[in-house]
């Protein structure tokens, strides 16, 4: 199958739906921040949380890889649904869900009982998100489409740093005597306003023939990300008892009949979960390879440098957090500029941001070597603002590229498999780094774990770097 395929499905669509204007586009990006900003938020959380809670470790990475896992495993579904019963429908559902299970977080009696709220809090994330790239997809075009999807891998960046600040900040000021609980009680309003701003901004779109449920296919690729990030999310905390390397043997084999049941249908002229017929769009295919890795790394850095600040360095939470706010103000300054640098000089701004997000970890190496333990703000800053810059020339322009080619009849399939693709890397990125981190402290210590843990980031962004250089010149 080929872009032929694509192209052909993609000339039933309907009449084009409403433009998506300021505040609508406002109202999804603040949608399209919730998520992250809870994925992160919670890593300065969790000595508080353990305290408050007498939780151990390996329920304390629950409440982080609950939320991260059920949040990938239903992404896919989640971009379905929306095609299937209207994207707007699915938006509100989801952020009303987002609210609620946020609530049932901040007030939740005990660390199970936050577990069960946190895998329900991703549940409802998946329902809403891909709602936001399928929206911008099917409502924009041209220049007002490449302006929202630069903003809107902006809008991912600056969450992903932003909800460790918040973090940070929230818990020390304990807000009521809130203290951990306002990480996630803050949702609350932000989602009502939300909603209300929703109600009126943001226009309903649909697939013109929208396909049914691809239950095997939803089946199976839950089953290929449950087996595969479970083990590595709590197989160290729990010792790496036996189902953790069941689970990885059979990773393989769930993965392998998803494909399987997935080309079978495409080939049938069925729409499958993930068609392979999507797949084949090179911009599509080729902009995942680059998330992977930026993903994995990026996520593994925000999860370790937490933790080194506050058990290595014993920063609280506040200048643990904004000991990475250089990191975010480059990010944004930077990605200001994204879309006029790739009008004028097309992807090689991606290689060059990888370049320049490489030279960041290695001063931050170079500091955290140096200056440990006495590093935070002006230790990290040379280093946490020019990898903030060198993440911003990456990262919005690689969403942008990974859709560039989809069309707005599948723009909820489009968006669910990238979103997929980048909320699995995330987890991933702390099961790996956090585990290699967590291992190598005990027996070499808090500074060396951390340079290790910073090496085998900046070969993952010499990775991202060598990837890009087959990218094609411009993205659409």
């Amino acid at each position: 199958m080929s872009e032929t395929v694509v192209s052909t499905r993609a000339v039933h669509t309907t009449a084009a739906p409403p433009a998506l204007g300021g505040p609508g586009l406002f109202t999804v990006l603040l949608a399209a921040a919730l998520p992250l900003i809870d994925f992160f938020i919670v890593n300065v959380a969790l000595p508080t949380i353990r305290t408050d809670l007498a939780a151990s470790e390996a329920v304390l990475e629950l409440v982080v890889a609950g939320y991260g896992v059920a949040y990938a495993v239903l992404l896919v579904l989640g971009g379905r649904l929306g095609d299937l019963f209207g994207r707007r429908r699915l938006f509100l559902a989801g952020m009303a869900a987002f609210g609620l299970t946020s609530l049932a977080c901040g007030l939740a009696p005990d660390a199970w009982s936050l577990v069960a709220a946190r895998v329900a809090q991703g549940a409802a994330a998946a329902a809403m998100l891909p709602q936001v790239l399928a929206t911008i997809q099917a409502t924009t075009r041209g220049a007002h489409r490449a302006r929202a999807m630069s903003l809107y891998g902006a809008t991912a960046g600056l969450a992903m740093v932003a909800g460790q600040i918040l973090g940070g900040v929230l818990v020390a000021a304990d807000i009521a005597g809130t203290g951990w609980r306002a990480v996630f009680l803050v949702n609350v309003p932000v989602v009502v306003a939300g909603l209300l701003l929703a109600v009126r901004f943001v226009p309903e779109t649909r697939s013109a023939h929208p396909e049914p449920v691809d239950g095997p296919g939803t089946v199976l690729l839950a089953l290929s990300l449950l087996t595969l990030l479970a083990p590595l999310t709590e197989g160290r905390a729990a010792g790496w008892p036996l189902w953790t390397w069941l689970s990885l043997a059979v990773f393989p084999f769930a993965a392998g009949a998803f494909w399987a049941v997935e080309r079978r249908a495409d080939r049938a002229g069925r729409t499958p979960l993930v068609p392979p017929s999507l797949l084949a769009l090179a911009s599509l295919r080729r902009g995942l390879l680059l998330i992977v890795p930026f993903s994995i790394g990026f996520s593994g850095f925000m999860f370790v440098i937490a933790l080194a600040l506050q058990q290595g360095a014993g920063l609280s939470p506040v200048p643990a957090g904004l000991a990475l706010a250089p990191m975010a103000v480059a990010f944004l300054l930077t990605s200001l500029a994204g879309p006029r640098l790739i009008a004028r000089y097309g992807t090689r701004v991606v290689t060059a941001g990888a370049v320049v997000q490489g030279v960041g970890i290695l001063l931050l190496m170079l500091a955290a070597w140096r200056d440990w333990p006495h590093v935070g703000l002006v230790a990290m800053l040379p280093g946490a603002a020019v990898a903030g810059a060198g993440q911003a020339l990456q990262l919005p322009n690689v969403m942008r590229l990974v859709l560039s080619e989809v069309p707005p009849a599948r723009a909820g399939v489009g968006s669910g498999v990238m979103v997929t693709t980048q909320q699995s890397a995330l987890a991933l990125g702390v099961a790996t780094l956090g585990t290699l981190f967590l291992t190598l402290v005990p027996r070499v210590g808090m500074r060396e774990a951390l340079v290790v843990a910073l090496l085998v980031q900046l070969a993952g962004i010499v990775l991202t770097g060598l990837l890009s250089l087959r990218l094609p010149r411009e993205i659409g």
